[in-house]
């Protein structure tokens, strides 16, 4: 190939004007057309007035969201900062891309146009007349979608520019580890940009030369290069491949970062072959842009083209065959020694990375043998036992707690724990959300029915009357151990089931609209409810109504009566997204969970910083770790990819006006000092925290989740061990499925060997993990818990136990059933076989509760509650019976201590809820006696229909039996209620 140099110099070309000129084509144009009509220009300024108005909306009502909740700065930031990406990365493109397109158009050669022609000499008549336009238009579109893309960047920057140290350094370059999680990623951002620029401008360079003839073909197939184009192209190359020598260097880094092999991070390979190739590749690339630009400017090409060629080569046979034969010829056969270096150190940043680095591992015996009284001295662990499923039982309460249908329940109830006479006891409970049938009209699900009402709680452990939950807080009003409506305001504006959006609050002294509550648990008449606190922008201007009809698409806001001056507009409602939109920076737990504090009832969420550049650690799929038969198939799931995680934010959302409370959980993570770098105003210290909130708050299940996945492998340190994983663990299936899914992790007060006090716990198990020819023992491995237990009874200060992580080893030589082995054996045994099956007579449904483990006695203790349900529409699941193991024993019983007993010789020793009798419910006031009495006679009333119209003559009889009872019960309570009024009342004179 030759080149043919045209012009005096460099930029020596003279100015040319092509065929009739621009100015006389801009003339003739001009002169063509007619002027655009008035309606046109119209109906033009319209449009664009009601796409601004659409848009400006989206940005107003956000702000009033934003102002109306104190977070002001959160939205402020996060636009000021993709402003100015925008501004700067559009302009540097748009600058770059017209200053390229300046250089050619004038220095273009002197005899362009001569030949008028060939195709490129009509296509340059045809640009002239628009050129100034396709100058300026082109850099602008190109500069905004530039900038568009640069706004998705804000984060990355942000956390460059308030970059706090780690503290630890890595183990092949000895950075410091926010190198990885802040540095490193905004270089890589910046430095792709730039190569995005280089290469937009020299390609639109490269086509302004070619058109205007500066480069092109002769007819003796000689290439021909003008001086002005050959120093405009050479620079830009020259800077293209300094940029490529930018990436080649930070892949030294990114290195560090990989997911490839059998091992997160730079392995053998990658320390001794593709890192040291990496830094040849830069070099290289740095001196080829050297020799470009020298040859820009000299005209000698032969020595940079050799030099690019070099680089393609060493590309490929340096950075890629060298590898690829050092992997396979050296590492190969000695993998496990060569290995074992970088074996261990993915081993402890994992550790680090997931928090598993301080988990405290014991020994535990997994003894088999059952003898009477070994439960004595375990009542830490069976006197909270938990027999309420929280998944099988949320039916129970929608069918005895939910009163009308526009309430609800969730699918799955959800765990805590309350003090109740100086004890503590787990509890199942929920909020009773608002459920509106979208089939209503516009005020019905707007302005009426804006609102749940009230928790309903019962005890985890104890059953009460038939098989029901023994409540601790149920009714309307609410009533119970745990308070009533005079302790705290039990109304739901903000859960998990809210409208998109109501329209609150009315002027003082205007009659009240909004559905709030019966009367009476038994009453159909409704009471009325005004909002009375601040809990969204007003609507009660004209401008806000406007703004939020669009936004949401409803003239009703506008025209309604319903909406006055003191409205106003509640939305972005779940508590979940409520935090995800004031802390973007933050992954929010999937499994927010209602606690009545102060009065209040709060959604308590966690949150978690996370990132996938941290070096040397195994990345995780959040979807993947943390699905399992409770969370399968819902959208809320976590998504992302993450190599590390830290439950650094504990959030609260108040449920009756929606303020949110960030505090800063774990002040030591250098993500979050780095975000509150960010966000200054944003957070609070945790020592802000009430007493009465430390005590609900426990340890998150998402993050629990993604850690147990991990520690399956990763409780192996041994680099030798961990090589061969001929020790790797796997979390078992739920076996109350057919599905193979894994068995989700369980909440429950338990105290394990070596630990002084009872705790609220998380707790999962082990299997072994299924080997490469399919087989899998489903005997017990580990037992796993996380304290969750955070409050010590004062304001700010958290309890120093709480977030320890606790494994304990069952030996290899004893043979303990897993929980899918212990399903098996309730399955198979004749007695239970032959009682189930009268249980399922008449049409009735058994259903298998939740397979609680617990480390009692030196082995391990299954229980499962065993649930019967009608197959009608409108029954329940009752508990009937309790199901419990221990090694190869299987006890059966209508409760938890007998069923023990069974199983430990007659005699477990045991404390149990249900020790003795089984658990009435607890007597209250003759009143709640009688509600009580006249909700069993109702449902053993329906029950008992139902299996009259099934031929179940056995099942009728059961149900007319528990019907007389009911109405025995109600009568005495009646009569209490008499008693009681009259011994009221003060005796007549006289």
């Amino acid at each position: 190939m030759s080149f043919e140099q045209e012009g005096a110099g460099p930029f020596g070309g003279p100015p040319h004007h092509d065929g009739d000129g621009g100015a006389h084509a801009a003339r003739r144009v001009r002169a063509g057309g007619g002027r655009p009509s008035a309606l046109l220009l119209t109906v033009i300024a319209v449009a664009a007035l009601v796409v601004l108005y659409m848009l400006f909306t989206q940005v107003y009502t956000e702000v009033l969201w934003f102002d109306q909740l104190g977070f002001s700065e959160v939205f402020w930031t996060e636009v000021l900062t993709k402003a100015a990406l925008f501004v700067v990365a559009g302009a540097v493109m748009a600058l770059a891309v017209w200053l390229s397109l300046r250089t050619a158009w004038r220095h273009r050669p002197g005899t362009a146009g001569a030949d008028g022609r060939d195709s490129l000499s009509r296509a340059r008549r045809q640009l002239e007349p628009m050129r100034r336009l396709v100058w300026a238009a082109l850099p602008a579109v190109l500069g905004l979608f530039a900038g568009s893309a640069a706004m998705n960047g804000w984060e990355t920057v942000q956390l460059f520019l308030h970059q706090v140290p780690y503290g630890k350094a890595d183990p092949e370059f000895g950075l410091d580890l926010m190198f990885y999680l802040a540095t490193l990623p905004f270089l890589t951002m910046v430095v792709g940009y730039l190569i995005s620029v280089v290469l937009v401008a020299g390609l639109a360079g490269l086509a302004v030369h070619y058109l205007y003839g500066a480069l092109g073909v002769g007819d003796d197939g000689r290439v021909h290069v003008s001086v002005p184009a050959r120093v405009h192209l050479g620079v830009l190359a020259g800077l293209f491949l300094l940029l490529q020598a930018a990436t080649f260097w930070l892949n030294r880094y990114r290195t560090l970062q990989s997911q490839a092999g059998n091992w997160a991070g730079a392995m053998y390979t990658d320390v001794n072959a593709a890192i040291p190739t990496s830094a040849i590749l830069a070099v290289t690339a740095a001196l080829v842009a050297a020799l470009f630009v020298w040859a820009a400017f000299t005209g000698r090409f032969r020595l940079p083209l050799v030099g690019a060629a070099v680089l393609v080569i060493t590309a490929l046979v340096v950075g890629t065959a060298y590898p690829y034969v050092v992997q396979q010829y050296q590492v190969k056969p000695s993998e496990r020694t060569l290995e074992s270096p970088y074996i261990t150190r993915n081993i402890e940043m994992t550790r680090e990375a997931y928090g598993l680095d301080q988990v405290q591992v014991a020994n535990y015996e997994g003894t088999t043998e059952a003898q009477a009284g070994d439960l004595k001295g375990e009542e830490a662990n069976t006197a909270n036992v938990r027999l309420m499923d929280p998944n099988l039982i949320s039916q129970t309460f929608g069918q005895l707690q939910q009163f009308r249908p526009y309430y609800a329940f969730p699918g799955t109830l959800h765990v805590d724990r309350y003090e109740v006479d100086g004890q503590t006891r787990d509890t199942i409970l929920a909020a009773r959300d608002v459920n509106v049938d979208p089939e209503q009209s516009w005020v019905n699900r707007h302005t009426i029915y804006t609102h749940g009402y009230g928790v309903v709680a019962a005890d985890a452990s104890a059953v009460g009357a038939g098989g029901r939950p023994q409540w601790m807080l149920s009714e309307i009003p609410s009533r119970g151990v745990l308070g009533d409506d005079s302790t705290y305001e039990p109304r739901i504006y903000f859960g998990l089931n809210s409208p998109a959006y109501s329209v609150v609050g009315a002027p003082e002294g205007a009659p009240a609209v909004e559905r709030d509550r019966p009367q009476t648990a038994d009453s159909t008449d409704d009471t009325a409810y005004t909002f009375q606190g601040d809990g969204g922008p007003s609507v009660g201007g004209l401008f806000n109504r406007l703004a939020y009809a669009v936004k949401f698409g409803s003239p009703e806001l506008v025209l309604s009566s319903d909406v006055n001056e003191a409205s106003q507009i509640l939305y972005d409602r779940d508590p979940v997204d409520r935090v995800a939109k004031v802390a973007p920076y933050l992954t929010v737990d999937t499994a927010p969970y209602p606690a009545i504090v102060g009065g209040r009832v709060k959604w308590i969420v966690d949150a978690y910083t996370t990132s996938d550049q941290f070096p040397y650690s195994t990345a995780q799929q959040l979807g993947e770790a943390t699905q399992d038969s409770l969370s399968e198939g819902q959208a809320a799931a976590l998504q992302g990819r993450v190599n590390y995680i830290r439950n650094s934010v504990k959030a609260t959302v108040d449920a009756y006006d929606g303020s949110v409370e960030l505090y800063a959980w774990d002040a030591e993570d250098p993500l979050l000092k780095s975000w509150q770098g960010v966000y200054p105003a944003s957070l609070k210290p945790y020592s802000e925290m009430s007493a009465a909130l430390l005590d609900h708050v426990r340890y998150p299940e998402d993050m629990f989740k993604v850690q147990r996945e991990l520690l399956g492998r990763y409780h192996v340190t041994n680099p030798g061990d961990f090589y061969e994983n001929n020790d790797a663990w796997s979390v078992p299936s739920d076996p109350t499925t057919d599905k193979d899914v894994k068995q989700p992790p369980y909440y429950m007060s338990l105290r394990l060997p070596g630990q002084e006090e009872t705790a609220f716990s998380l707790t999962s198990t082990y299997i072994p993990q299924i080997t490469d020819n399919g087989q899998q023992r489903n005997v017990l491995y580990g037992f796993l818990s996380a304290d969750g237990d955070a409050g010590t009874g004062r304001d700010g200060e958290r309890a120093p136990g709480y977030g320890t992580l606790r494994l304990l080893e069952l030996p290899r030589s004893t043979t303990v059933p897993g929980p899918g082995q212990a399903q098996a054996n309730f399955d198979s045994n004749a007695q239970v076989s032959q009682e189930l099956n009268l249980l399922r007579q008449g049409a009735s449904e058994v259903l298998n509760g939740n397979m609680i483990t617990l480390p009692v006695a030196g082995g391990i203790l299954y229980v499962q509650p065993v649930y019967v349900r009608s197959s009608g529409g409108t029954t329940y699941p009752t508990l009937r019976k309790v199901l419990v193991s221990f090694g190869d024993k299987v006890g059966f019983a209508d409760t938890l201590d007998e069923a023990l007993n069974q199983v430990f010789g007659g005699d477990s020793g045991a404390t149990t809820p249900d020790a003795g009798e089984p658990a009435q419910e607890p007597r209250g006031t003759a009143e709640e006696e009688l509600s009580s009495a006249l909700a069993e006679a109702q449902d053993a009333l329906a029950e008992g229909q139902e299996r009259l119209a099934q031929g179940d003559w056995a099942g009728y009889g059961e149900q007319q039996t528990r019907l007389n009872e009911a109405l025995k019960r109600a009568t005495a309570a009646d009569d209490a209620a008499k008693g009681a009024q009259e011994s009221a009342d003060p005796a007549p004179e006289g």
